[in-house]
């Protein structure tokens, strides 16, 4: 249940097996254990997490979570289970983002082993678990960053057979202890892709052949550790590869499908920053709300006075926001399959929406704690540092909106709304009064999805139109299933062929909270806003004007899983009220900045300030979160 934080010491795991239930209390015990004193000191001395990684190897932590079934050799605790990897995450979070950090991108480094054809790389790999080992993603470059086309890391062959790697990764995390790193590179006799030209039109499989994954031992004599780029206990390398022998039996993935692994490991790695953030400001809550209750000014405890009220009980609500939409992101993820590729937008509003939610928080908590989260015995640092970083790794917020705005047609029209499409050929819909843009579109709206199952019965297209969103209902997944599909993803490419099931059911269900109704006619006025006034061709290439419009789509699938999870798990409906009233002033700011929007078409500034609306207030329902949220004081502190 999401309505309460999560409190370590008291939390049973229930939901999981017998075996993931023990590992995840060893994992609590041992930091408890070792205390935040320790944890703290630690921290400041940036010193390397020896002793956790002998617990993980004491333990076999890393080998249970992070080994696929099919790589097990029959034990049946070995899996790669989505559900128990976000709870370890959270757990890790809660403690430290550096403890996090290091578990984050041995995943990230075993993404493209798991998904390769290599047998004997794989069963090296799981050895290699077994024994306690981490590992590491060989992706990015100093001078590079994201554009992986331009990789400066060249593999040459050799006339005897096998190649030869030389060159320069920069943030690479483990990069200083990894028994694997998992190397992204091109072959010195092939040509490069002009990555300028690969965004305007895709390269043909040919163009992309010399590009390639391999297997690095941060150990050998070639591999040269540059050093720690971060001020920090966790260790981001800077390395570089001499003359590196890379045999045939090291290479993981040739051509375009060493770019699918990339991208598919990202896919699996980010979701997991989500519930790092969920974690970490449980923790700064705790801390932020004890404080807070305890402390008296002017007579006064300083949860009394109103703008502090306001700062926490919008930071109870955010959070439970976070914790309902990432709880439900699980079970598409784990339900995903070929036909459902769903959770490619979800992931990413994960990633993105979710650890950027976690920032406000965290800025908005330090306002209540003030000085007191400065102090040297507080975890609250930690969390500010983690919660500022975590909206910038595994791709940057923008090439996360980019990605999500790839699915804005589908979600928003397809198959429900086609119909709508109909009011960009009216006269005038873009400054025509609101009142009768809504009517028109109102009306299209709701007379094509009566008619859309007749209408697919006699027009084949709109029949495969309909049938490529009819999808079971997702299950909730806490099931001790190998999650096997995460490794064979397949092309990353095809977004545009993804659909969506109508997303207005769930909110109509929920109609009866004031806000939720609120929140549903604003997510309609956007929908008006697509069809009469859609983005221009020189608009479509603006990634500033772009985020703007991505900010407003991303936040319905972020409010529909939202209500998913409330559904399943019977929300309060006063927290979900005040949950809304969130989501309605944030909907009508980023409204007011595509408004603002120097390239915004006049057409676009009208709607725009249609989907302006003020939450509907309500004080016994703010009271009732406002004690939910107080009455946390004082219900854990770390073990000093």
């Amino acid at each position: 249940m999401t309505e309460t934080l999560f409190n370590p010491k008291t939390c049973e795991f229930t939901e999981f097996d017998a075996e993931t239930r023990r590992l995840l209390r060893a994992t609590v015990d041992w930091f408890e254990t070792r205390g935040k004193a320790v944890l703290k000191q630690e921290d400041r001395d940036r010193v390397w997490y020896a002793e956790f990684l002998d617990f993980v190897k004491r333990e076999a932590v890393f080998a249970a979570f992070l080994t696929p079934a099919a790589e097990a050799d029959g034990d049946p605790n070995k899996r790669w289970d989505t559900a128990r990897i976000a709870m370890m995450s959270k757990i890790l979070g809660f403690y430290s983002m550096q403890y996090w950090y290091v578990w984050q991108v041995s995943i990230l480094g075993l993404g493209p082993i798991w998904q390769s054809d290599n047998a004997a790389a794989k069963r090296r790999a799981a050895a290699l678990l077994a024994s306690g080992e981490i590992f590491a993603f060989g992706l990015s470059e100093k001078e590079h960053g994201a554009d992986v086309y331009s990789t400066d890391m060249m593999v040459a062959p050799q006339p005897g057979g096998g190649y030869l790697a030389t060159g320069a990764k920069h943030y690479i995390g483990n990069g200083n202890q990894a028994a694997l790193v998992s190397v992204f590179g091109r072959r010195s006799d092939k040509p490069i892709i002009d990555s300028s030209k690969a965004l305007e039109s895709k390269p043909t499989q040919q163009d992309y052949e010399g590009y390639l994954f391999f297997l690095a031992d941060s150990q050998h004599e070639n591999y040269h550790l540059r050093g720690n780029v971060v001020d920090s206990q966790m260790y981001v390398a800077a390395f570089d590869l001499e003359n590196y022998p890379v045999a045939e039996e090291d290479i993981l993935h040739r051509g375009e499908a060493a770019f699918h692994a990339a991208m598919n490991t990202v896919n699996v790695g980010k979701f997991n920053l989500g519930f790092g953030a969920v974690g970490a400001c449980e923790h700064a809550y705790y801390e932020a709300v004890t404080h807070a209750e305890n402390r008296i000014l002017f007579g006064h405890k300083v949860t009394e006075f109103p703008q502090v009220q306001s700062l926490l009980t919008d930071s109870y609500a955010r959070l439970m926001a976070m914790k309902l939409y990432s709880e439900r992101a699980i079970d598409y993820l784990r339900s995903a399959s070929p036909e459902d590729r769903r959770y490619l937008l979800f992931n990413a509003i994960e990633k993105m929406t979710v650890t950027r939610q976690g920032q406000r928080i965290i800025e908005d908590l330090a306002d209540v704690i003030a000085a007191r989260g400065f102090e040297k015995d507080m975890y609250f640092p930690i969390a500010m540092l983690g919660l500022f970083g975590l909206p910038r790794l595994e791709g940057t917020v923008h090439v996360n909106m980019a990605l999500s705005l790839k699915f804005m047609a589908n979600y928003m029209f397809h198959p429900a709304d086609a119909g709508l499409a109909a009011l960009r050929l009216l006269p005038g819909a873009g400054a025509a009064p609101k009142s009768a843009v809504r009517a028109v579109s109102g009306a299209l709206s709701w007379s094509s999805r009566k008619l859309a199952p007749r209408a697919g019965a006699a027009i084949p297209k709109l029949r495969t139109e309909l049938a490529g969103a009819a999808y079971a209902p997702v299950p909730t997944r806490r099931d001790p299933a190998d999650d096997e599909f995460l490794f064979r993803q397949g092309p990353s490419s095809g977004l545009g062929r993804i659909r969506f099931s109508d997303w207005r059911q769930v909110f109509e269900k929920f109609t009866h909270i004031p806000n939720v109704a609120v929140f549903l006619d604003q997510a309609l006025s956007f929908q008006t806003l697509l069809a009469a006034a859609s983005p221009t061709a020189a608009q479509q290439r603006d990634v500033d004007f772009l985020f703007a419009l991505g900010e407003l789509f991303t936040a319905l699938p972020y409010a529909q899983l939202v209500l998913e999870q409330a559904e399943i798990e019977d929300t309060d409906p006063a927290l979900l009220d005040q949950i809304f009233d969130n989501f309605v002033r944030e909907f009508a700011k980023n409204a007011l900045t595509l408004h603002t929007k120097p390239a915004a078409t006049k057409s676009q500034q009208t709607r725009a300030l249609d989907l302006i609306r003020r939450p509907i207030a309500d004080r016994p329902r703010f009271e009732k979160v406002l004690a939910q949220a107080r009455s946390l004081a004082g219900t854990y502190e770390m073990n000093p």
